[in-house]
């Protein structure tokens, strides 16, 4: 194992729920993005997609003495073979092959037994490619991974991509643990659904520069926001089109403030604690 790197004092102010920092877009100056998140006082949680980037993120955990957490889970667009461009994944980004995965419950067992690892995800429902096989192999690992989150009190980081309402039926019926919608873009009824079942809601950086997403902002009651980068993707304003990561999250908290007509102050305080309530985050 290796040995975990010393990192700042600074008191953390902000967490980036959903970040990608063991992907390789950070290969080059992943350390560099890592420190420079955690010395502007924000705590980072790397969400994994498959197996390997699971590992990877667990690892990363490993290096840190706090800070640095992570997820582990199946994504729902690795559970069946299929071509990913840069018009789904946004600008910038390098298009990529999922071969298609199974899920497989006693490595994730293993991988949630440790302590920086947080929950399970992201899992749930990406309906953008919709091949004949899609939806039973994604509904299948949703369950799965469901049921290990039910089995070890692991909350749940949700991806629902056009199929929010398949994805609600689900949870509704099989779910004994809440967590969050990761980057949501449905409307303000699927919304109150989630949080009826105890899910919060968290935005990115397209809340810096899209106004449809102004009325999910107000809507959402402060105590049920968290904020995200998404990492490397969908960078917020004024980092549009360049690669996304951890640090950039203070503009999206900052931009939640605006819409809510709140001191910075307040929803930085407000979105740390949903973090630790919901994530139970040690720092």
């Amino acid at each position: 194992m290796p040995k975990a790197r010393s990192n700042t004092t600074v008191p953390f102010r902000r967490v980036d729920i959903h970040a990608h920092t063991q992907f390789a877009a950070f290969e080059a100056d992943r350390k560099a993005v890592i420190e420079r998140a955690l010395s502007s006082g924000t705590a980072i949680i790397n969400a994994s997609t498959k197996l390997s980037t699971s590992r990877a993120a667990v690892a990363l955990t490993q290096e840190y003495h706090e800070g640095v957490y992570a997820f582990v889970g199946l994504h729902p667009i690795h559970t069946t073979a299929s071509f990913h461009d840069e018009q789904e994944l946004g600008p910038g980004s390098q298009p990529f092959s999922s071969t298609g995965e199974v899920f497989d419950p006693a490595a994730y067992r293993t991988m949630l037994a440790e302590p920086k690892v947080l929950g399970i995800g992201e899992c749930g429902l990406d309906y953008f490619h919709l091949a004949d096989d899609t939806k039973a192999k994604q509904c299948a690992a949703f369950s799965a991974q469901i049921a290990l989150a039910n089995e070890t009190g692991k909350p749940l980081m949700l991806h629902i991509r056009e199929a929010y309402d398949d994805a609600l039926d689900i949870l509704a019926t099989e779910s004994k643990v809440a967590g969050d919608v990761h980057f949501f873009a449905g409307t303000i009824e699927q919304a109150k659904r989630f949080l009826d079942l105890g899910f919060t809601i968290s935005f990115t950086g397209v809340v810096t520069f899209a106004a449809q997403y102004v009325p999910l902002v107000e809507y959402v009651p402060l105590s049920m926001i968290q904020a995200e980068t998404d990492c490397p993707y969908v960078a917020p304003v004024p980092h549009r089109g360049k690669r996304n990561e951890p640090s950039y999250v203070a503009e999206i908290v900052a931009r939640i403030a605006t819409i809510k007509k709140l001191s910075l102050e307040t929803v930085e305080t407000a979105l740390l604690e949903n973090a630790r309530r919901v994530w139970r985050l040690p720092c």
